[in-house]
């Protein structure tokens, strides 16, 4: 039986009687919206599965992304469900951005949301301080404009054993039963069974062999008005990618820089260059092997929902080779959703009740060992399933790979140092598990890839804010404090504050041997002769005590305590998000305390207003 049939008396879109709920004499529609707000693309693949549990219990639901939602219309919704994530300091996704500004507008009144049944899901990691932070305050907001929560707010976290699965499971069987007690099923209607394979989100249509297909796709030059986006990224050239560590060291760094000339892409210090990466060649190859499939076969999309639309970042026509080198992420690690759907096309069983176990609540530690320790890839769990995977219907394939997310780098250059140029400090990722093939990551092993002296090679590119704000006085220090890869805004801010004049830059830079990796070396050593610069290094494996930032931090409090009190300097953090970061903190409120006389509370204290009035901010990843 097919979803839809089993839909039938009530077709699944809502448009018939399974949509409403008849009950003495009124009739209520049954209609959810689950609305994300996802940076890395795990709350829209959560929202979306709330979306087919949704139209399995016969409701008319729409998944959307917060800011493709007309947020106007939250007064007439009776029942949302929000799914978000929390990203870098306990800020929202970029695509939740304009949508929280305007639920946190002042002149909202009180009770405009006083008819909204809603749930809140979040997904964070409890290895940052703002733990899900959006979600606790998109809840606390909706219940301020009169919200009625179904359940208190879920937080999912990444670092639990079994991921945010662990929360997120037990919550919507309790959420499934409020929401059902609210709008029973219609009369004669059973929730769809599991066994029944959801429609795909498009269908996908071949065309004839000979009809022509126009080159270009995502690199179309776009007009030159149009500053560059995720949906217009500018193709940049190329210009230069050097290995910035020795060849002895066991970590890869490239300062690699791109010509924007005509981009009119403008930057300052402290904001973020994004990038769309590819799949290798070869990938692309063992995929369509994989799967049967010609990659010189073009092909149309059509939306399955008459309502939805099509993915904006594939040209219509498309050749599978485009779709599968630009769109579908087959190097990431795939999710729980992934095998639940590549379940419905098994044919041999021993595969099928693998892929069912992994899909299943009880199958989740498992999968982890599976997937998500060895952090194998979609391509490679493919592999692991041959008879599923050549069964696979193309159409479903938009459905089963999420696509390629673009990446983050800081910009480590100035515009006023280096016009119509971007450059980035990126470290290439490789790294072993328990698989025998060391992992790479997708960007940095394409980017390291791209040889100027071997071709012209462009890379999809757009720039956004980035959360550090330097000071606008000329007369204000910074102190930067950016081991490893960490130092690369604080590159663009020295080369920014140079060129207008100004001294006042304190850098404190780690990394591990002063003969390998300490990036930019020469650069650093002319500013602090030319009096532009003061420079503290840690080198921690150049003696036998291990020395880090923090421990020049303590060294030179005086210093420090110095320019934060007489000269109302600001503080900047950069780097990897493990122990870093707290190590800093407390290096900086050991100063507070020694040299400013303040108990350990009045130190913390302290810390936490100097970050609530931005003079200091911190960058850091995992």
């Amino acid at each position: 039986m097919t979803f839809r049939e089993a839909a039938l008396a009530g077709d699944v879109s809502g448009s018939s009687g399974a949509g409403m709920v008849y009950g003495e004499g009124t009739m209520v529609e049954r209609k959810l919206l689950v609305l994300f707000g996802s940076q890395t693309g795990t709350a829209q693949d959560t929202a979306e599965r709330i979306g087919r549990e949704a139209k399995r219990r016969h409701f008319q639901c729409r998944v959307e992304a917060l800011d493709s939602y007309d947020v106007a219309n939250l007064i007439n919704e009776l029942l949302v469900i929000f799914v978000c994530a929390t990203t870098g300091q306990g800020d929202p996704p970029d695509n939740m951005k304009m949508f929280w500004r305007f639920l946190f507008r002042k002149n909202l009144p009180p009770g405009s949301l006083c008819q909204l049944d809603y749930a809140v899901l979040g997904l964070g990691d409890s290895s940052y301080p703002k733990f899900n932070f959006v979600a606790k305050k998109l809840h606390k907001r909706v219940l301020q404009l009169g919200g009625n929560p179904l359940l208190p707010v879920a937080l999912g976290d990444d670092q639990h054993d079994l991921g945010p699965d662990a929360v997120v499971d037990p919550w919507l069987l309790a959420l499934w039963d409020k929401i059902l007690a609210l709008y029973p099923l219609p009369p004669g209607l059973e929730i769809i069974s599991p066994d029944v394979r959801p429609p795909p989100k498009y269908t996908l249509h071949y065309l004839a062999e000979d009809s022509p297909y126009p080159n270009g796709g995502l690199l179309q030059p776009i007009a030159p008005r149009a500053v560059p986006s995720e949906l217009h990224p500018f193709a940049a050239r190329v210009v230069s990618n050097q290995r910035v560590t020795a060849e002895s060291h066991f970590q890869d760094v490239r300062l690699i820089e791109f010509d924007v000339t005509g981009s009119g892409i403008m930057f300052s210090a402290g904001d973020v260059v994004m990038i769309q990466p590819q799949n290798c060649p070869e990938d692309v190859q063992q995929f369509c092997q994989l799967l049967r499939l010609d990659p010189d076969r073009c092909f149309v999309l059509k939306p399955t929902d008459p309502d939805a639309s099509l993915p904006a970042l594939l040209p219509q026509p498309c050749t599978i080779r485009h779709l599968v080198t630009h769109y579908l992420d087959i190097s990431c690690v795939p999710r729980r959703s992934f095998f639940e759907l590549l379940s419905y096309f098994s044919t041999n069983e021993l595969e099928r009740e693998k892929l069912q176990e992994f899909s299943s609540a009880q199958g989740q530690e498992e999968l982890y060992s599976y997937c998500n320790r060895p952090r194998r890839t979609t391509l490679e769990a493919l592999w692991d399933f041959p008879h599923t995977t050549c069964a696979i219907p193309p159409e479903y394939l938009l459905d089963l790979i999420p696509r390629i997310r673009p990446r983050a780098f800081s910009i480590a250059s100035s515009m006023l140092a280096h016009p119509d140029r971007i450059q980035i400090l990126m470290a290439v990722v490789r790294y072993k598990t328990q698989l025998s093939k060391p992992r790479r990551g997708l960007c940095s092993t394409w980017l390291a890839s791209l040889n100027p002296e071997q071709g012209d090679f462009r890379v999809p590119l757009w720039v956004k804010k980035g959360g550090m704000k330097f000071p606008a006085d000329p007369d204000t220090p910074v102190i930067m404090i950016g081991p490893g890869t960490g130092v690369a805004p604080f590159r663009a801010a020295i080369q920014e504050r140079v060129a207008q004049g100004r001294r006042g830059n304190c850098l404190f830079f780690g990394c591990r041997q002063k003969s390998k990796d300490f990036y930019c070396q020469a650069e650093w050593e002319e500013l602090v002769t030319k009096g532009f610069l003061t420079l503290f290094t840690a080198f921690s494996r150049d003696q036998e005590e291990k020395v880090y930032v923090q421990h020049r931090i303590q060294e030179n409090q005086r210093l420090v305590w110095e320019l934060l009190n007489s000269r109302n300097a600001h503080i900047y953090l950069a780097g990897n998000a493990k122990q870093m970061p707290a190590a800093v903190a407390e290096a900086l409120q050991s100063v507070l305390q020694l040299e400013g006389g303040l108990s350990p509370s009045e130190a913390e204290e302290h810390l936490i207003a100097l970050e609530r009035s931005q003079r200091f901010q911190s960058e850091t990843w995992s």
